[in-house]
C-alpha cells in the first residue's frame, strides 16, 4: 500500500475557511425564517426569499467554477468574500420585503461563488493516497461549521440580531486576512475552456433525455422535500413546540451547562430552547456518517437511495407528530432525517460521477447543482407557504405529513423510472 501523501499548508488552510463560511452561511441561514417572522413578514413572503436563495446559491457553482479555473482560486475567493461582506452587513440596516430579498439574493451570490472553491482546493492538492481522508476532513469541516452557525447565531439573536449578523460578518472578514495573508494557488492543469465551452457541454449532458428525466426527478422529489426540512425546523421548533420541555429534556439527559449552550432565558425567566441550535442534521453526521457509509458502501446505490428516502419520510412523520406527542420526539425525527440524509445525499452524488465517462464526471456533478438549485427554487415557495397555510388552520404538522408522503412518492417514482428506463451503468473506472 503507497505511503499516504501529506496534505501541503494549503489544504489546512482551505478548510479553516470552509468552516468560517459554514459558519456564517449557516447562522444566517438556519434562523432566518424566525427573523423574517420577527419582522412580521408571512411565510409566504419567507418562501419567496428562500427559494430565490438556494436557486442562486446552487446554479451560480455551475459557472463559478470555471472562472475559478482560469483566472485563479484566490482571486474568485476574494471576490466571493467582497460580495458577501457589504451584503451581510446591510441585514442590519435594511427592514423592507424588497431590501431583504435583494440583500438574501446577493449573499447567495457570494456564497454561490465560493462554494465549489474550497473543494476544487481540495481536489487539486490531493492524490490517490489522500484523496479519500482529505475528502473525509473537508466533509467533517463543512459540518463543524454548519453546527456551530445557527448555536453562536441563536446565543447572540437572542440579545440582538444585529448582533448574530455582526458575528458571520466578522467571520467573512477573518476569511478575507486569511486568504490574502495565507491561501497559496494551488498547482493544477490551466483550463482554457470558456463560459460558452461550459454551457455547450452542459447542454449535451442534458441532451440525454433518460439523464435530464433523471436529474429532474431528483429535484422534485428529493431535493425539494430535503430543503424544506432546512427552511421549516427551525421556526416549527421555535413557534409551535414547547420549548421549555426540549430544554428540559436536554437538561436531564446532558446536564444544564450543555442544555444552556442551545437555549436562553426568556422575559420571565424560563430557559427555552433556540429552534435554529439543533434544526439541522450537521451535529449527527459528524459522529454517524463514516459508520452509515460503511453499512451502506456495498449495496447497489439506487437501492440505498430508496432506503434513506425511506428514512427520511419517517424523520418528517416523527417530527410532524411531535406538536400532539411530547415535544422532545422531535429529536428523534431529526435523527431519522439525518440517517437518512447520510445514506441518500452522498450515495446519489456519487452514483452520477459514477455513470459519467471519467472525463465528464466533473461536468455531470455540474449538472446535479441544477437539480439541487430546482428542489431549492420550489421548495420556499411550495413548502413553507403551506406550512403557513396548516398553521393558520392549527394543524402545523400536516406539512410534514406532507413531506413525508413526498418522500414515498419519491421512492415510487424512482422505482418506476428504474423499471421502465433501466438503470443507468457505473463505470469501472
Amino acid at each position: 500500500m503507497a505511503k499516504r501523501t501529506a496534505f501541503p499548508s494549503v489544504f489546512w488552510v482551505a478548510n479553516s475557511i470552509e468552516v468560517l463560511e459554514r459558519f456564517a452561511y449557516y447562522g444566517i441561514y438556519m434562523g432566518f425564517g424566525i427573523y423574517m417572522e420577527y419582522l412580521g413578514y408571512t411565510q409566504a413572503q419567507l418562501g419567496i426569499v428562500q427559494s430565490i436563495f438556494l436557486f442562486i446559491s446552487y446554479v451560480v457553482p455551475v459557472i463559478s467554477g470555471t472562472f475559478a479555473d482560469r483566472f485563479g482560486f484566490k482571486k474568485v475567493l476574494i471576490i466571493s468574500y467582497l460580495a458577501y461582506l457589504p451584503s451581510i452587513l446591510l441585514l442590519i440596516i435594511t427592514r423592507s420585503f424588497s431590501g431583504i430579498a435583494l440583500t438574501m439574493l446577493s449573499i447567495a451570490l457570494a456564497a454561490g461563488i465560493f462554494k465549489p472553491l474550497i473543494s476544487g482546493t481540495v481536489r487539486a492538492v490531493t492524490d490517490k493516497t489522500n484523496k479519500t481522508v482529505g475528502f473525509g476532513i473537508f466533509y467533517a469541516m463543512v459540518n463543524v461549521g454548519a453546527s456551530f452557525g445557527p448555536v453562536v447565531a441563536g446565543k447572540l439573536r437572542a440579545i440582538s440580531w444585529d448582533y448574530a449578523f455582526m458575528a458571520a460578518a466578522i467571520a467573512i472578514g477573518v476569511m478575507l486576512l486569511i486568504t490574502i495573508l495565507f491561501y497559496k494557488e494551488p498547482e493544477r492543469k490551466p483550463v482554457e475552456a470558456t463560459l460558452g465551452d461550459k454551457f455547450r457541454e452542459m447542454w449535451v449532458a442534458l441532451s440525454d433525455v433518460k439523464f435530464a428525466v433523471f436529474l429532474t426527478l431528483l429535484g422534485i422529489f428529493f431535493w425539494l422535500p430535503f430543503w424544506a426540512f432546512f427552511n421549516l425546523l427551525a421556526i416549527y421548533i421555535d413557534r409551535n413546540l414547547d420549548t421549555v420541555l426540549l430544554y428540559n429534556f436536554l437538561k436531564n439527559i446532558f446536564g444544564t451547562g450543555f442544555a444552556s449552550i442551545f437555549s436562553h432565558q426568556d422575559e420571565q425567566g424560563n430557559w427555552r430552547l433556540l429552534g435554529e441550535t439543533i434544526s439541522h442534521t450537521g451535529y449527527i453526521i459528524m459522529i454517524f456518517q463514516i459508520g452509515v457509509s460503511r453499512v451502506f458502501e456495498k449495496r447497489p446505490p439506487l437501492i440505498s437511495f430508496n432506503i434513506g428516502l425511506a428514512f427520511l419520510a419517517v424523520g418528517f412523520a416523527i417530527i410532524g407528530y411531535a406538536t400532539i406527542a411530547p415535544a422532545a420526539l422531535v429529536f428523534l425525527g431529526i435523527f431519522f432525517v439525518a440517517i437518512g440524509e447520510m445514506i441518500s445525499s452522498p450515495r446519489i452524488q456519487e452514483y452520477i460521477t459514477w455513470i459519467a465517462p471519467k472525463e465528464k464526471a466533473g461536468l455531470y456533478m455540474g449538472t446535479n447543482f441544477l437539480a439541487i438549485g430546482l428542489g431549492g427554487a420550489l421548495s420556499g415557495v411550495v413548502y413553507t407557504s403551506l406550512y403557513g397555510y396548516f398553521r393558520d388552520m392549527g394543524n402545523p404538522e400536516y406539512v410534514w405529513y406532507t413531506l413525508a408522503v413526498h418522500m414515498i412518492l419519491g421512492i415510487l417514482a424512482i422505482m418506476i423510472f428504474t423499471r421502465s428506463a433501466g438503470e443507468f451503468k457505473e463505470l469501472e473506472e
